[in-house]
């Protein structure tokens, strides 16, 4: 039976700001959803994983990459446009692709003639066997509204509209982020791709962002790894902020003590490790560590014992 990695990840507290470049009139807005009766900010999946494969660049990893971004402007090259040699990349492998083109000529039955068939296009795809949620703010937006200026002549644009100052004004939020991630390694090309998957969560900055304008830390603050042969996760969205005001997981700690999910199947890190709830799973060989990063590495160990990778 296959073995599954699911994560579910905190990010530290700070400022978030526009993370698609759209405004009303001239606020820049969050993206926001109705979450259990109550209007939170919320971060694309899409842009996490675009950050994992910026991460990748970043590290040292672009040989193994189809998708090559530049440094220089907001554009990338592909080294195999088309997909001929996915298993040899590592972004092609875990993130998937879709290289959709149309036929070379349209028509139809009746323009192309009795007898004739229809050109049709064609379709290379692989589905993403990293699977990432969208990021859900841990509390509920209030409305905070900055008020910003470009100074005078900070951009050509402002420079044309006189020697005022632009205004405009910046949906912020004060918060914590969570998401869900879930891979199956032998799902992968590559096993060992898995790795490069937990170097780049434990490691994410920023991710999305408006213009540089604000830096938001994407990095677990506190991580919850589960390895196991359960199919489903059991386990997204379950962060809860205490009354201490840090983090506490008590939808995980009631499922273990149900038998949902095996304590010796999780591996806790960060401050959440220390919740009262959290450190009675330590008594029952749950891994719970200060440090996300020890907690990532202890799940590589289990995962080249079980899979037998060198």
């Amino acid at each position: 039976m296959s073995k599954h990695l699911f994560g579910l990840v905190a990010t530290h507290h700070g400022t978030a700001a526009n993370n698609r470049g759209e405004t009303e009139g001239n606020i820049t807005t969050l993206q926001k959803l109705l979450w259990r009766g109550e209007v939170h900010t919320t971060v694309s999946a899409e842009a996490i994983r675009y950050a994992i494969r910026w991460y990748w660049h970043r590290a040292g990893l672009a040989d193994k990459l189809n998708r090559k971004t530049s440094d220089k402007a907001e554009s990338h090259e592909w080294v195999d446009a088309e997909f001929k040699e996915w298993e040899k990349h590592l972004d092609d492998d875990v993130l998937g692709f879709m290289s959709a083109k149309a036929g070379k000529e349209e028509g139809n039955d009746e323009e192309t003639g009795k007898g004739k068939k229809k050109v049709r296009g064609t379709c290379d795809k692989r589905r993403a066997r990293l699977e990432v949620t969208r990021a859900i703010s841990l509390t509920p937006f209030t409305g905070d509204i900055t008020f910003n200026a470009a100074s005078i002549g900070a951009t050509p644009s402002a420079s044309s509209t006189g020697k005022d100052p632009v205004p405009y004004g910046t949906e912020v939020h004060a918060t914590r982020y969570q998401y869900g991630f879930a891979l199956t390694p032998e799902e992968l090309a590559d096993k060992r791709r898995v790795f490069d998957v937990l170097d780049a969560i434990v490691n994410l900055s920023a991710v999305a962002g408006n213009h540089a304008r604000f830096l938001f830390d994407f990095s677990p603050e506190s991580i919850v790894l589960r390895w196991t042969d359960d199919f489903a996760p059991r386990m997204l969205y379950a962060f809860r902020h205490a009354g201490d005001g840090g983090l506490c997981v008590p939808d995980i700690v009631a499922r273990t003590a149900a038998g949902d999910i095996l304590p010796e199947e999780l591996f806790i890190g960060g401050p959440v490790a220390a919740d009262t709830d959290v450190t009675g799973l330590m008594g029952k060989d749950a891994y719970l560590v200060p440090g996300v990063k020890d907690a990532v590495e202890e799940v590589k160990k289990r995962i080249c014992a079980d899979l037998k990778l060198s």
